[in-house]
């Protein structure tokens, strides 16, 4: 059973990539003309069409109806028979995923052992245990109304304090008021969570007054050991709210300050896995090297959490079989099939996705997409399953639920405890978020073009192996935790989104 995709030796020679013996279809790895006669694993292609980059090319005859087969793993049905040579996409192929699934308990005989390594970051040490690899003020509003001005607050006193810590930064939302019942609960689990960040020295709460998402309530979500590093500000009270806004951040900033930067191990560092606007190489290059880098800081006593659950239908039992226990196996089934039951229950298919962008990029069905997302968990035993807002409780890998949605997901792994976010892409993304955010071009156009946005090239995995590149990105892992700036940091790109699922008032 396929774990995950590990490319040994370079492919720079190649113009096809089959990723497994079983595969029904290769990876075009440059644009394809008709005519060309290619050779794939000792098997002849004569190209029948043109091909786009990223795209996928049929190996064999297939008629009507079969399964077509990528990663080892089926991604979907052709709609109409397909010759060797042609192109097989979203105009000949469909899911064959539907609804709510049965899934039964069938671990892999022998759960996988992650590699240690003995590397070393520079992070802030807390009191509590934990390593941020950031030593920033954050402020969040309670609720929109002040959003603004929190950013005022963050503005004055980030300039103020240039130099003495790593940033003030403010994470304005539109949510907290007029919300019911679990849906304003989840907003202020996910800005309970946010104030818990060991990236932040200290937090500043500011609220209006009257919301629904009330500060007292707010604070009650936070462990009362560590709501001593906050402070709070009630727009309505006071005289003057930035004056007032700024005078706290001030005295958080002088505690904050006393912070330095001291050598720990790999094992405190904790990674969310993340991809956006994947192409047909996210599950060939960049995701797979993120999950060498998860099983790295595992292996090493570390943590990674992996989300997007709407990006793993049709993989899920990829993950179930590397639960831990049954008991995390049923948490995997809770979250998946509460997922599709989400989407159901709103008249939308499990399936709806992969998105333009994607298909544009040679991402076929969600099938292919998800197992090509999954890739970035590597090969490690699935240790917990959390839901939205909740903070990572174990070492190892963890699930959490969450939408596929960028800024959604990336904003709960920052809330789950995300102390770095490797974020894959193929078509690139100028979004960052409270965590130091990695972008990592699945492929070397991008990464060239958009240097501004990009922070690792993993089109290298193609040209110089896996193991060489694996080296080269956890060099640059290190230097970011320690404080070296992504290019996201360097853009001012920093935003938190809120998942919004009930009534609005």
């Amino acid at each position: 059973m396929t774990h995950s995709i590990l490319l040994a030796t370079p492919a720079q020679t190649r113009a096809l990539l089959r990723l497994d013996p079983r595969d029904d279809v290769a990876t075009a790895l440059r644009p394809l003309e008709p005519g060309e006669r290619l050779e794939v694993d000792g098997e002849i292609v004569d190209v029948r069409e043109a091909i786009p980059f990223g795209h996928k090319v049929a190996l064999r005859d297939l008629p009507a109806g079969a399964e077509v087969r990528k990663f080892g793993w089926p991604i979907g049905a052709l709609t109409a028979a397909v010759r060797a040579g042609e192109h097989v996409h979203a105009h000949n192929v469909v899911t064959q995923l539907e609804g709510v699934e049965g899934y039964g308990y069938a671990p892999f005989r022998e759960q996988p052992v992650a590699p240690g390594t003995a590397r070393t970051f520079l992070g802030y040490r807390r009191a509590d245990g934990r390593v941020g690899t950031r030593n920033e003020i954050w402020i969040l509003p309670t609720v929109g109304c002040v959003g603004r001005t929190a950013e005022k607050i963050a503005a004055i006193a980030h300039a103020r304090h240039s130099g003495t810590i790593d940033g003030v930064h403010a994470f304005a939302h539109p949510f907290g008021c007029s919300q019911l019942g679990d849906d304003l609960g989840g907003t202020r689990k996910i800005l309970a969570a946010l104030a818990c960040h060991p990236n932040a020295g200290g937090v500043l709460l500011v609220g209006l007054g009257c919301e629904s998402n009330q500060l007292d309530r707010l604070l009650e979500e936070v462990p009362e050991a560590l709501r001593g590093r906050i402070r709070t500000l009630r727009a309505q009270s006071a005289e003057d709210e930035i004056e007032e806004g700024v005078a706290l951040v001030d005295a958080l900033v002088a505690t904050a300050s006393l912070s330095t930067r001291q050598e720990v191990p790999l094992s405190e560092l904790v990674l969310g896995l993340k991809c956006g606007g994947s192409d047909g190489f996210s599950g060939l290059t960049a995701n797979p090297l993120v999950g060498r880098m998860a099983d790295r800081v595992i292996g090493a006593g570390g943590s990674a959490i992996l989300s997007e659950i709407p990006e793993i239908f049709g993989a899920e039992r990829l993950l179930m079989a590397r639960a831990k226990d049954e008991h995390v196996f049923d948490s995997v089934v809770g979250v998946v099939n509460d997922f599709k039951r989400y989407f159901l229950a709103h008249g939308e298919p499990v399936s709806e996705n992969p998105s333009p962008g994607n298909i544009a990029g040679g991402i076929t069905t969600l099938e292919e997409k998800s197992l090509g997302a999954v890739q970035k968990a590597g090969r490690s035993a699935l240790e917990d399953v959390i839901r939205y807002g909740e903070r990572v409780r174990r070492k190892g890998l963890t699930l959490l639920e969450a939408p596929g949605n960028d800024a959604v997901s990336s904003t709960a792994l920052a809330a789950a405890g995300a102390t770095a976010i490797l974020f894959t892409t193929g078509r690139g993304t100028p979004l960052g978020f409270p965590v130091p955010t990695v972008k990592i071009a699945s492929n070397s156009d991008l990464a060239q073009r958009k240097r501004g946005w990009i922070d690792f090239d993993a089109g290298q995995v193609l040209t110089d192996g896996v193991d060489k590149a694996a080296e080269a990105l956890l060099d640059r892992i290190v230097a970011i935790a320690g404080g070296a700036e992504t290019a996201a940091e360097r853009n001012c790109e920093r935003e938190i989104a809120i998942w919004k699922r009930g009534v609005t008032l």
